[in-house]
Formats: structure tokens, sequence, C-alpha cells
């Protein structure tokens, strides 16, 4: 598999909403980081669902090297 490209050192804190569908960037080509905007076509990744179940704060992984997509696992800060 491919190396995703690293979007950011850090992860991404967004407020998710219940009931809502999110899609992860899990290449790092994305103009809108941390989700998916398609600049993954051709490239062997494809973005990752997350359903959030409740409101609240999600820290979205930024570097791409998270065993846990799509969430930070701090991973960036051991590269």
């Amino acid at each position: 598999m491919p190396t995703p490209v690293r979007a950011a050192d850090t992860p991404f804190p967004i407020e998710v909403e219940a009931g809502k569908s999110y899609y992860w960037c899990s290449c790092g080509r994305s103009q809108k980081q941390p989700f998916c905007d398609g600049s993954h076509k051709d490239t062997g990744f494809s973005p990752v669902k997350y359903e959030a179940t409740e409101a609240g704060t999600v820290y979205f992984c930024g570097c791409k090297q998270t065993k846990n997509a799509p969430f930070c696992d701090g991973s960036h800060s051991k590269a």
C-alpha cells in the first residue's frame, strides 16, 4: 500500500453532530482536511466513514499514521 501524505503534525479537533456521517481522508491529499474531497482517486486509498453517535469534539488524525483510524492515537509525536 502506498504511503499517505502527512496532512498535519497535530490532530484536527472537530465538533460532530449526533447521527451524522463523516468521511475521514486517509490519503492526506484532500484540500478539506480532515475530510475526504475525492483526491484519493487512483491512489489505492479510500475514505474512512465515521458515524457520530453523540455530539461532541472528535480528534481526527492529521498525520495519517494512526493505528486507530480515523482517530488520533498520538502517532504524530512518534515520527
